[in-house]
């Protein structure tokens, strides 16, 4: 947990006054909490890898003129692991989370569990930016695609799917 608040601080000291990605780092690492109460994965690594997932964000906006997810892949492992080597975070630790970082927006490159319960998280915070959430129909389909676990499919529809007597005109 000191250690989780210490990441947290260092990500919003690394993201200054942008409000919207520290917002949306700490959106994913509640989600990920949430989903490793029922999903079997190691929050020492999960933690840690939702609050620095999108660590190279502005490095990519810099360099590439663009936040778009392979340049924020390429950019944000760096920058995670200076972060983590200066908190004395345990090297197989960082190598995992920066693994997972390098490919949070290339579902099936990894296929860990850890991984799926952070892009789970990622995605129960970008799915109503990412499709219309009307179409309830079409937003099944694309919870049963997108989502990589149990858990987070469940959430997903919980969350997004309205129930029947919500549905009024």
């Amino acid at each position: 947990m000191k250690r989780d608040n210490a990441l947290v601080q260092e990500m919003k000291l690394y993201f200054g006054t942008d409000e919207k990605r520290i917002a949306h780092a700490l959106d994913v690492m509640r989600y990920a909490q949430l989903l490793l109460t029922t999903e079997a994965g190691c929050a020492g690594v999960v933690i840690p890898a939702a609050i620095l997932h999108d660590i190279g964000i502005h490095e990519a906006e810099k360099k590439y003129g663009s936040s778009a997810g392979p340049y924020q892949e390429k950019e944000g492992p760096p920058i995670a692991r200076t972060i983590m080597e200066k908190l004395g975070i345990d090297t197989k630790i960082i190598d995992e989370v920066c693994t997972i970082i390098a490919y949070h927006h290339s579902p099936g490159k990894i296929d860990t569990l850890n991984f799926k319960i952070l892009y789970d998280a990622d995605w129960l915070v970008n799915l109503a930016d990412e499709y219309d959430c009307r179409h309830q129909e079409k937003l099944i389909r694309i919870i049963d695609q997108v989502f990589l676990t149990g858990s987070g499919k469940t959430l997903a529809r919980k969350s997004y799917l309205f129930r029947r007597s919500d549905a009024t005109d």
